[in-house]
C-alpha cells in the first residue's frame, strides 16, 4: 500500500494538481484489492504499471525501485526459502575446481575469497568489495548452487589436510582448502544450507527463479508460474551424465580386463620363446648347476673368459679386485653376457679391467645360492674355530672335497686364479688376507641372516684365506 502511495505522490508531483483526487482514489481501490484476495495483488501491479507507461513523463526510477523491493517482498512471501537474517560467511580459503560437467580438469589451487550466500556459495578472486567495479562491467564471480549439493571431507583427494570436496547438482566438484580449523566452521555452514534446502525439497534454487525483472513478475502473477518439469529435467540431465560418466568407466575397465585375459590365454609358453630364441637363458642369477649343464661344463664360462682376461692384462693392476669399476659399465657387461652368445672381453669398451673383475665379483655375489652352499656355511665357521692348525686344515680340506661338483671344480679354477694374483703381490698390493677380505663375503654367507653378522664375516674371511694358502693340501687328488 505504501509504494502505490509513493507512486501516486510522484506522478502528481510530475504533473497536475487535478491529478492528485484522481491518484488518491486509485490508492483506496488498491488498498481495498489486496485486502481481499492474493491474485488482487497482481492486478493491482498490472493497473499501476498501465498507469505508469502511458504517462508521457513518468519518473521510472522511484517506481523501479519500490518495484524491486515489492519483487523481493513477494519472493520472501511466495518460495518461503528467504530468511530474515540469511546465514552469511566468508574468508578466505584455497579453492580447486577437479571437474566441470563431469568431466575432470587438472586440479591447480588457487586463493579466493569465498561467500556464503543464501543458497550458493561465490568465489571471487579478492575481497567481494574490490571486485565490485568488474561485476559491473558484466564480469561475475563463479559461483556453485548449493541446491542439492553434497559436501564431505576430501581424504583421496588432496594430500593437504582440512580439505573439503564440494559436489554440485550439474557435476561440478571444488575442494576447499584452509590451513587452520576455519574449515571445519566452513562445513558446518555450507552443510546447514544443504540440509535447510532438502528439508524444503527445493529443486531449483529461487534467485534463479525470481531473477527477472519487474514486468516479468506481473506476467508470472498473472499466470506464469515455475514449470517444475524444467526442475526434473535439470535433476535427469545430471542423473543421466553421472550415470554415463560412471558406467563408461566401468565398460571401459571390463573390456581392458578382458583383453588381459585373452592376452595371457594366448601368450606363448616360455619353452616356446626359448625355442624360438626370443627369450635367452640367464648367466647372472642362474644356479651354478644348471648353468654348468646347460653349457655342459664344470666352471661356467663367462668365469674362465674373466680368468683369461685378469691373468693378460691385469696382475700388475694395483689393488686388483679391491678397487671398484663403474658400475653403469659392469651393468652393461652384464646385460651382454645375459644377451648375446658371443663375448669379447679385449673390447675397447671393457677396457677397464676393474669392470671385469667387478663383473665377476657380481656374477658369484648374485648366485641363488652361494659357492659355498647354505648347507656348509656353519660346517666351515666350526672347522675354523678348531685352535689345532693341522686339524683346522684337515677339516676344511675335507669340506672342500664333499662339495658338489661345479662348485669344486670352480672354486679350484678361481683359488688357483688368485694365487696368481697373491704371487705379484708386491705390485698389486694384494695378499692373501686383502684377497680373504674381498672373497669371504663373496663366496659364501649363511641362509639366514643372524644379529652376529661381523663374526660371521671374519670367519668368512678366514676360510678365504686358509684355502688360498693351503690350496695344495685342499685340493690335492691323492687325498681324495
Amino acid at each position: 500500500m505504501q509504494n502505490v502511495k509513493d507512486g501516486s505522490t510522484a506522478l502528481s508531483k510530475a504533473n497536475t494538481q487535478t491529478t492528485s483526487s484522481t491518484s488518491s482514489q486509485f490508492s483506496s481501490a488498491a488498498v481495498q484489492r489486496r485486502v481481499k484476495t492474493g491474485a488482487a495483488n497482481c492486478d493491482r501491479l498490472s493497473q499501476t504499471k498501465s498507469m505508469v507507461l502511458t504517462d508521457p513523463n513518468p519518473l521510472k526510477f522511484p517506481i523501479s525501485c519500490h518495484r524491486r523491493n515489492h519483487s523481493q517482498h513477494n519472493l520472501s512471501d511466495i518460495t518461503g526459502m528467504a530468511d530474515k537474517s540469511p546465514l552469511e560467511k566468508n574468508g578466505i580459503l584455497n579453492k580447486a575446481k577437479i571437474t566441470e560437467g563431469g568431466k575432470k580438469l587438472r586440479k591447480n589451487w588457487t586463493s579466493s575469497w569465498v561467500c556464503l550466500e543464501g543458497d550458493k556459495i561465490e568465489f571471487y578472486k579478492e575481497n567481494k568489495q574490490q571486485t565490485l567495479a568488474s561485476l559491473k562491467i558484466g564480469c561475475k564471480p563463479e559461483n556453485a548452487d548449493l541446491c542439492g549439493a553434497q559436501i564431505d571431507w576430501a581424504k583421496d583427494k588432496s594430500s593437504r589436510k582440512n580439505v573439503l570436496q564440494l559436489t554440485t547438482m550439474t557435476g561440478n566438484e571444488f575442494l576447499l582448502h584452509s590451513d587452520d580449523d576455519s574449515i571445519h566452521d566452513w562445513y558446518r555452514a555450507i552443510q546447514h544450507v544443504i540440509d535447510k534446502m532438502s528439508k524444503k525439497g527445493l529443486s531449483i534454487p529461487a534467485h534463479s527463479i525470481w531473477k527477472s525483472s519487474s514486468s516479468e513478475e506481473v506476467n508470472r502473477c498473472e499466470g506464469d508460474k515455475p514449470n517444475p518439469k524444467e526442475a526434473k529435467s535439470e535433476h535427469r540431465k545430471s542423473l543421466i551424465l553421472r550415470l554415463n560418466h560412471s558406467s563408461s568407466d566401468t565398460s571401459e575397465k571390463k573390456r581392458v580386463k578382458s583383453r588381459l585375459k585373452k592376452f595371457i590365454s594366448r601368450r606363448p609358453s616360455l619353452k616356446t620363446l626359448q625355442e624360438k630364441g626370443l627369450i635367452k637363458d640367464r648367466v647372472f642369477g642362474c644356479h651354478l648347476a644348471t648353468l654348468c649343464k646347460r653349457e655342459g661344463s664344470t666352471v661356467p664360462k663367462f668365469v674362465k673368459l674373466c680368468i683369461e682376461a685378469v691373468e693378460k692384462r691385469g696382475l700388475d693392476a694395483d689393488g686388483i679386485y679391491r678397487v671398484s669399476g663403474n658400475l653403469a659399465t659392469i651393468q652393461k657387461l652384464r646385460f651382454v653376457v645375459d644377451h648375446e652368445e658371443k663375448l669379447n672381453l679385449d673390447d675397447s669398451q671393457w677396457e677397464d679391467i676393474h669392470v671385469v673383475t667387478g663383473a665377476l665379483k657380481m656374477f658369484f655375489r648374485e648366485l641363488p645360492e652361494p659357492l659355498f652352499p647354505f648347507g656348509f656355511f656353519d660346517q666351515f665357521v666350526d672347522a675354523i674355530k678348531n685352535q689345532d692348525y693341522d686339524q683346522r686344515v684337515q677339516c676344511v680340506a675335507k669340506l672342500v672335497k664333499k662339495l658338489p661338483k661345479p662348485n669344486h671344480d670352480t672354486l679350484n679354477v678361481l683359488v688357483t686364479h688368485l694365487q696368481k694374483i697373491i704371487a705379484k703381490a708386491m705390485v698389486n698390493l694384494m695378499l692373501s688376507q686383502s684377497v680373504g677380505i674381498v672373497f669371504g663375503p663373496t663366496l659364501m654367507w649363511p641362509e639366514i641372516e643372524t644379529s652376529n653378522m661381523a663374526v660371521n664375516m671374519m670367519y668368512q674371511n678366514q676360510i678365504i684365506d686358509l684355502i688360498l694358502t693351503e690350496h695344495a693340501e685342499m685340493f690335492n687328488p691323492e687325498g681324495m
